[in-house]
């Protein structure tokens, strides 16, 4: 992947290096706050862990000697990677928006280390990276690259083409700003609200599907632009794809599978329609909602 040509973003929030301390809470909170996230259509351990850093004991924000906040384009080279990829996902859904009469407004990216804050509750590095519809941010512990690489399995460990597939989980995010700015997320949690835990998992792979399907938009626009896709980038994509699927995810760790319990789709509808949106380079490819076999 080429990253030089493509345009660099300042709208990204580091806080690498800020230490928050966390307190507890009891169990009456905690069921308190997992119904909250399902009225609300976040997920729950988002909001358990806001309220363990906001109402447990000697709870603080700390940073670390020598380390600060900062907004803008960092200088290492993991920031001028997410930089590059944030800009390019920026001029793509610009385009995008401006053909259909629309004003794409970008969200911020927060890199940060091991736990922060976020509008939608604690984020942590276990969680992966997510989007947070209330500040419209992404929220980017890039310790999940290493992931991809290492316990995951999900793309070759050092190879170059591991860069695509980490734009890929960063444009798959994006993806997550697009469907709330076309109002796609408020519907679907207004839908959650009435539905059974089942039901609700299933209308959310609809959701994460769109989102990969969309990431293939922004790749295969970019490409046009730019030409930065190299060989083997798209098969590491398409390896990444699979390799985070609920089925393999849940295998992985609990050794069987419970497919009412996928909220992201299987490994192989994940690959699947980021080639949709790949090839297709159009939005209205990815209505995941209205194709029963999704």
């Amino acid at each position: 992947m080429r990253i030089d040509e493509l345009p660099k973003s300042a709208r990204i929030e580091d806080r690498r290096g800020v230490a928050v301390a966390r307190g507890g809470i009891g169990i009456g909170m905690v069921v308190v706050l997992t119904l909250i996230g399902w009225a609300l259509g976040i997920d729950p351990r988002a909001l358990i862990g806001g309220a363990e850093m906001l109402l447990g004991s000697g709870e603080q924000q700390q940073t670390s000697a020598g380390s600060t906040t900062s907004s803008g384009s960092p200088s290492d080279p993991m920031s001028q990677f997410v930089s590059a990829v944030l800009g390019s996902t920026e001029t793509v859904w610009t385009d995008i928006f401006a053909q259909s009469g629309r004003t794409y407004k970008p969200p911020t990216l927060v890199m940060f280390s091991g736990a922060t804050q976020s509008a939608c509750g604690f984020a942590k590095s276990a969680m992966g990276p997510f989007y947070c519809p209330l500040d419209q941010k992404v929220y980017l512990d890039t310790s999940f690259f290493r992931d991809l690489e290492g316990r995951l399995g999900a793309c070759q460990v050092g190879s170059k083409t591991c860069q695509f597939s980490q734009a890929y989980v960063i444009a798959h995010e994006i993806g997550h700003h697009v469907q709330n700015l076309l109002g796609v997320l408020p519907k679907v949690q207004q839908a959650q609200r009435a539905m059974d835990q089942a039901d609700a998992n299933s209308l959310q792979v609809r959701v994460e599907l769109q989102a990969d399907c969309l990431a293939g938009v922004w790749a295969n626009r970019g490409q046009a632009k730019w030409d930065f896709i190299e060989p083997g980038d798209v098969d590491s994509a398409l390896q990444t794809a699979s390799a985070i699927g609920d089925d393999r995810l849940q295998r992985r760790s609990q050794g069987y599978v419970v497919p009412d319990a996928f909220t992201h789709g299987t490994s192989a509808q994940r690959p699947r329609w980021f080639t949709t949106g790949l090839k297709s380079g159009t939005v209205a490819s990815c209505d995941t909602f209205s194709n029963e076999q999704f």
